[in-house]
């Protein structure tokens, strides 16, 4: 059974339930890094918005996919075609591109005191498609995405044993990224190592993702095996990246995962937004250990970004 979480159930508990579903958060964090989210309460109607959103930008020609292209190489939002990330370099393995395309998008809002590092990566403009349906959908759906992972970091406090307000200081102003995702169709057989997404982690504090109900694909490494992730309608699923990781010392696991590539299948499409803190907090081990030595979370963001291009 994949591991799966209420976060309503938690917020509304009582104390002895609410301690309980903290511990079992916390073994599910050790264990596989991975869960289904349930009880998030994203209104449908936001999320069947940006789906189509999402459907009807993929649906255009190369050309109108094109035009909101990076302007240059490293830039950090827009569309990305065919052929221009492979992921499982992050890892430092040397991979064909994976098979897919993304349009991406940044922060909503920018900080009166953004630096100019910041300004430069991950405050630079998201270049809106001439879709006129298309900004107002991914606006909505990245606010509510950005709500809910604050959401899901108080709940991660609570099962660190820590305040509940404790990571809110370093969230205050993120600087998250949406990125939605179309995986065509595979008709031939793919390249040696050549996956949908090849297998990677993800860089921030968490990761949420809104599969296509049904699919498959997705992946998660747990020993040797490669265990399918569920992709029930409804729900959420989540996990933690590499800066969680750090920050607990490796207490919770950032998990290696893929979207695996296969002769014969159907086109698939998700959304994942990449929660991350601020530019400048600083992400020190909680346990006070030098297991890792502080990093900024802007600049890390950034140095791994720019490891995945082609």
């Amino acid at each position: 059974m994949f591991p799966r979480f209420d976060l309503a159930a938690f917020e509304t508990a009582d104390q002895q339930t609410r301690d309980a579903l903290a511990r079992d958060l916390d073994r599910i964090c050790r264990e596989t890094g991975f869960l289904v989210l349930e009880g998030h309460g994203v209104a449908s109607a936001v999320i069947a918005d940006v789906w189509q959103a999402a459907q009807t930008f993929f649906a255009q020609d190369a050309a109108a996919k094109q035009s909101v292209a990076p302007p240059y190489q490293g830039y950090p939002y827009g569309y990305l075609g065919p052929d221009a990330e492979a992921l499982a370099r992050s890892k430092g393995e040397d991979t064909p591109p994976d098979l897919k395309e993304s349009f991406n998008g940044g922060p909503l809002r920018v900080p009166a005191d953004a630096s100019a590092a910041a300004m430069d990566f991950c405050y630079q403009p998201t270049l809106w498609p001439a879709l006129p349906a298309f900004r107002p959908a991914w606006e909505a759906y990245y606010a509510a995405m950005e709500d809910l992972a604050a959401r899901v970091m108080r709940a991660f406090a609570v099962a660190l044993h820590l305040p509940e307000d404790h990571f809110d200081p370093a969230i205050a102003d993120p600087i998250s990224a949406l990125r939605a995702l179309h995986y065509p169709a595979t008709v031939d057989v793919p390249l040696d190592k050549q996956q949908r997404a090849g297998a990677h982690t993800d860089y921030g504090s968490l990761t949420i993702l809104l599969p296509q109900p049904g699919s498959q694909g997705l992946q998660v490494q747990q020993g040797e095996a490669w265990v399918d992730v569920p992709t029930p309608k409804d729900a959420f699923v989540i996990n933690i990246g590499d800066l969680m990781e750090r920050w607990t010392a490796d207490r919770w696991v950032s998990t290696l995962h893929r979207v695996v590539a296969k002769p014969g299948q159907p086109a698939r499409q998700s959304l994942a937004f990449f929660h991350q803190p601020g530019w400048d907090a600083e992400i020190v081990p909680l346990d006070g250990s030098d297991s890792y030595p502080p990093v900024r979370s802007g600049p890390y963001l950034m140095e791994k970004f720019q490891a995945t291009g082609v």
